[in-house]
């Protein structure tokens, strides 16, 4: 069976109880979860630049080569970042992160531009003061153990995390989490009122008769209110009573 646009306009109509409580449940479940258990994430970054070693910036030249092999070094970097050869250090030397070293590599976010010198290593952690240790932990232990792995010293901090840069949480507020849970709930409830639709095989309308049996209409039974059926069953008898009187007064 073909449905046109009205007929789809139909089936929502039919069951719009069913979407309506489907989507208030879902926000309405969304909300206060939020309320009473909020889980505001925070992100903390640090950048750092790979520099020609012992490069003194502000008055060497600029080599392309020596550059592009700095930049072609970042991927090797990134890789190093999250070894064990890194992390466990980390943990040994900062105790006070409480993670161990498979779950810190885990956590640890390490991005950088293409055709970039730097770096940024960033993590997401629901306490911004663990985040922020964290991260400038990664960073200098990185910057100290480049020299022993690759026999080169050309890892510079450029900035540190800071509390007053990153004091504002990254997941979403409780507005933007409602508006999610609202667009997946009725995604939901359509699908599924489409679907009792398509597994409901009873007749309800004539053209049902003609499309599911193939017969012709012979009749259509509407369905009658029951107000109105009261209305017009007082009406019968009080025209009863009056033809009564006027028979009795005609005699």
């Amino acid at each position: 069976m073909e449905l046109n646009m009205k007929d789809y306009f139909k089936v929502v109509r039919r069951r719009w109880w069913l979407i309506a409580a489907i989507v208030a449940l879902a926000c309405g479940a969304t909300a206060t979860y939020d309320y009473y258990f909020p889980n505001a994430i925070y992100e903390a970054n640090s950048k750092l630049i790979v520099t020609n070693s012992g490069q003194n910036s502000m008055t060497a030249r600029p080599d392309m080569n020596e550059i592009n092999s700095n930049i072609m070094l970042i991927e090797t970097y990134k890789e190093i970042i999250a070894t064990p050869a890194i992390m466990e250090k980390v943990v040994q030397q900062y105790p006070d992160i409480r993670m161990d070293a498979a779950k810190l590599s885990e956590s640890v976010r390490v991005e950088s531009s293409k055709g970039s010198q730097v770096m940024s290593i960033s993590i997401q952690d629901p306490s911004l003061d663990q985040a922020v240790m964290i991260v400038n932990a990664v960073a200098e232990v990185f910057k100290q153990e480049v020299p022993q792995i690759m026999s080169v010293n050309n890892i510079t901090i450029l900035s540190e995390a800071k509390k007053s840069d990153h004091s504002h949480p990254v997941s979403y507020g409780m507005l933007m989490k409602s508006l999610i849970a609202f667009g997946l709930s009725l995604f939901l409830a359509l699908g599924l009122v489409f679907l009792l639709e398509f597994l409901d095989d009873s007749i309800k309308t004539e053209e049902d008769v003609e499309l599911y049996l193939g017969l012709p209409t012979l009749a259509n039974v509407t369905r009658i209110r029951k107000a109105r059926v009261q209305k017009n069953t007082e009406g019968s008898k009080k025209k009863r009573v009056g033809e009564s009187i006027h028979v009795g007064i005609h005699r």
